[in-house]
């Protein structure tokens, strides 16, 4: 087994420094406008039960809406990723993201006049268009800026899609008591929208030397991959295979909280100060949801990442045990509730990381993209939760899978997962020694810098 000396990313000969702001500035940017998508996803459980009740849906059938939304968000992050990556760092950003900001409002807008299903499932389809646009530029922006602090940056901007919506969960059920969900869906779409096409004309990606010479503490690979390479190696395939199953289980949790809730009959429970239990689980489940980003990818960068994902997801595999078990009291409820995302939101850090440190930074936009559509895939088992729910008369089963998931991706992290990439690593330096002419197509062998 090598050293992290000997596969972490080094970088020779001389570069433009640039100055700290500047990539922080880029940094700040990506994460608001995340933070302006972040209730097209998060805040959905508050519309549910509104639009069920309006129009008389079935809940399972509203649901499908925010299968298709998860779906368009990820599977069609890859074009999107190959769109900014071919236009080049000034303007693929920029008009990627502006264009996110048009769709995600239209989106909105759409849904608070749909009267049919048809016509919402359109409107969740536009916005999780835009939502993906959006989503795939600014993480792709933060891999390339920060190669030195990539779990962190990658936590940081990840955790404005996962904490925002904490801004407006308040809001948002304000508007829906006093003047219906469609006006929320209405000004909240189109004020979101507004503010992410204004601030996507600020983006860009780093040019050549524009990034530091500091050295990475995690193994790292010093080629970089194409797309079509990427996807020929077995380490793709693990990665997506436990970001499905990850993915799967929090999906569960986010999209039917104020379901689970009225289930254990603790929704309407006042527990702070005249909040109920509902409300304020779904802000501390935000919160913790956009701290877990950061927290774990900055501890990822020092320890590594396969060991911090099996910190995470057996913590995790704990937490949706233990809300099974004891959420039928309300602050119980409260805490584990907001422990479940606290362990599953760093995958939106830990994994983007793992897959540039994997496969290089070249081509990561597109090639995280890839990735990213483990998470439309993992969509189509949510309504697998309801299935389950109907035929045994409660959340109990549910809570026992998702539990046994995230047990065995822990296992899939240090006793699969890690050995192949390092042994990956092995192969680069064998293939680094035959000179870059007789390389297999697709690895490009430049050194591991955007």
């Amino acid at each position: 087994m090598p050293s992290a000396s000997q596969v972490r990313v080094t970088s020779t000969g001389s570069s433009i420094m640039t100055a700290p702001a500047k990539r922080w500035l880029q940094l700040i940017i990506g994460i608001v406008c995340m933070i302006m998508t972040a209730n097209l996803q998060y805040g959905w459980t508050l519309f549910v039960h509104p639009m069920s009740a309006a129009h008389h849906w079935a809940v399972a059938d509203i649901q499908i809406a925010f299968s298709l939304f998860v779906a368009l968000e990820t599977w069609l992050t890859p074009v999107e990723g190959w769109i900014v990556d071919r236009i080049g760092p000034r303007n693929g950003p920029r008009l990627m993201v502006a264009f996110g900001g048009i769709t995600i409002a239209i989106g909105w807008i759409v849904n608070s006049a749909a009267a049919t299903l048809a016509a919402l499932y359109i409107g969740s389809a536009l916005s999780g268009i835009g939502a993906g646009a959006i989503y795939a530029t600014c993480v792709g922006n933060a891999v390339k800026w920060f190669p030195d602090r990539r779990g962190l940056a990658v936590g940081l901007t990840a955790a404005g899609f996962g904490a925002g919506a904490a801004l407006t969960i308040v809001p948002i059920r304000h508007v829906i008591d006093t003047n219906g969900y469609a006006a929320a869906f209405f000004w909240f779409g189109l004020a979101q929208g507004t503010i992410v096409f204004l601030l996507a004309w600020l983006m860009r990606a780093p040019y050549p030397g524009e990034t530091p010479n500091a050295v990475a503490k995690v193994i790292q690979s010093a080629t970089s991959y194409s797309p079509r390479a990427m996807l020929a190696t077995p380490v793709f395939w693990v990665l997506y295979l436990m970001f499905v199953l990850v993915s799967a289980s929090g999906l569960m949790a986010t999209a039917q909280i104020a379901l689970i809730a009225r289930s254990f009959h603790v929704a309407n429970v006042l527990v702070l100060a005249g909040v109920t239990t509902l409300t304020l689980a779904l802000l501390v489940d935000n919160v913790a949801n956009g701290a877990a980003r950061p927290l774990f990818g900055w501890i990822s960068d020092h320890i590594g990442r396969e060991y911090t994902m099996a910190l995470a997801f057996g913590l995790g595999g704990i937490s949706y045990w233990l809300l099974g078990a004891l959420g039928t009291a309300p602050w119980a409820f409260v805490v584990f509730a907001g422990l479940i995302f606290l362990t599953w939101g760093e995958i939106f850090s830990l994994f983007p990381s793992t897959c540039t440190d994997s496969f290089g930074p070249k081509y990561a936009t597109t090639n995280l993209s890839l990735l990213y559509t483990a998470k439309g895939a993992s969509a189509f088992l949510v309504p697998v939760a309801n299935v389950i729910v109907a035929a045994t008369g409660s959340w109990h089963l549910v809570f026992v899978i998702t539990a046994l998931m995230n047990f065995f991706v822990v296992a899939l992290a240090l006793f699969v997962l890690r050995p192949l990439r390092i042994r990956a690593l092995e192969r680069q330096s064998d293939l680094r020694s035959i000179g870059p002419a007789e390389m297999p197509f697709g690895v490009a062998g430049d050194r591991a810098r955007p």
